[in-house]
C-alpha cells in the first residue's frame, strides 16, 4: 500500500442513515492526505465519530443503518465485496476517548494483537513492544515494569497504552477520537506532541476535545454541524479566518 499518493483517503458523496431515519451524515466529500492530522470538528451530533467509525466499517456494527456514497483508500473501495473488514481494521485503527487496557501485564496488552495475527519470534515480539511504547512516549515511564498490571497505569498512560497497542500492528491510518478528554493538561500535551511525532508515519484523523486543540494540533481540518461539511481548509485559515459565518460562530462560542 503506497502513501506517495496525494490524497490517501477520499470520501465521496457519503450519507449514513440510522435505522429511526435520521440522518447522522449527508452528503459528505472529503479528501485526506498522507502523513497529516486532519481534524473533525464541530458540536455534539455532528457526525465527527460516526464518519470516523465508517472509516474502518465499525458503522457495520449498528443494525438497520444504512450508508450511501464510497470510501476510498489509496484507490480501494472499503464497501467492495470481498474486502477482508479483519485486515481493514488493522490497517485503518481506532483509539477511543475512553481507554480500554485487557487484563492482564502492558507487555501482554502489546503483544496480544501481534499473536493473534501470528507473530510468534519472541524477538520480534519484543522489539514490537519497545517500538510501539517509544511512539506512544511511553516506554521511558514503564521499562522497568513490562509485566506489571495495565490496570494499574494512570489515566493518561492507559491512554498512551491503547494507542500503543495500535501502533504494535503498524497501521497504516490511526483514527482518535476524542483520545484526551479525561486526561489532565499534562498528560494531554504529551498525547499531543506524541501525534505530532507519529503523524511523520502515519496519517491521523482525530475528532478533538476541543477547538482549542484543534487549532494546536491540526494540519487541516473540517468543521461538521448537524451531519453536513461546512468547511474544510488549513489549520491557519480556519481557525484565523474560517469563510463560512457558522464555523466562525463555533469557534468564536456563539453557538455549541
Amino acid at each position: 500500500m503506497s502513501k506517495a499518493v496525494a490524497s490517501q483517503i477520499s470520501i465521496q458523496d457519503v450519507t449514513y442513515t440510522y435505522a429511526d431515519g435520521n440522518d447522522a451524515l449527508k452528503h459528505i466529500s472529503l479528501d485526506i492526505r498522507s502523513n497529516e492530522l486532519f481534524v473533525l470538528f464541530g458540536p455534539a451530533r455532528s457526525g465527527k465519530s460516526t464518519l470516523l467509525r465508517l472509516l474502518n466499517r465499525l458503522s457495520d456494527l449498528t443494525e438497520g443503518a444504512q450508508r450511501q456514497g464510497a470510501i476510498y483508500i489509496d484507490g480501494e473501495d472499503i464497501f467492495a465485496r470481498g474486502v477482508d473488514v479483519h485486515d481493514l481494521r488493522r490497517r485503518i485503527s481506532m483509539v477511543f476517548a475512553i481507554p480500554t487496557p485487557l487484563p492482564g501485564s502492558i507487555r501482554e496488552n502489546i503483544t496480544y494483537g501481534l499473536r493473534m495475527a501470528g507473530m510468534k519470534e519472541t524477538v520480534l515480539l519484543e522489539e514490537r513492544v519497545k517500538q510501539s511504547l517509544k511512539q506512544a512516549a511511553l516506554w521511558d515511564e514503564v521499562k522497568d515494569r513490562l509485566d506489571s498490571s495495565a490496570f494499574a497505569l494512570s489515566g493518561g498512560q492507559k491512554q498512551r497504552l491503547c494507542l500503543a497497542r495500535s501502533l504494535a500492528l503498524e497501521p497504516e491510518v490511526i483514527l482518535l477520537d476524542n483520545p484526551t478528554s479525561g486526561l489532565d493538561p499534562l498528560s494531554t500535551a504529551t498525547v499531543e506532541e506524541s501525534l505530532q511525532e507519529l503523524k511523520q508515519s502515519y496519517t491521523i484523523i482525530m475528532v478533538p476535545h476541543s477547538t482549542q486543540q484543534a487549532a494546536r494540533v491540526a494540519d487541516r481540518a473540517a468543521f461538521l454541524l448537524d451531519g453536513e461539511l461546512v468547511e474544510v481548509g488549513a489549520s491557519e485559515q480556519m481557525f484565523m479566518n474560517p469563510k463560512d459565518k457558522r464555523t466562525e460562530d463555533y469557534i468564536t462560542g456563539r453557538f455549541g
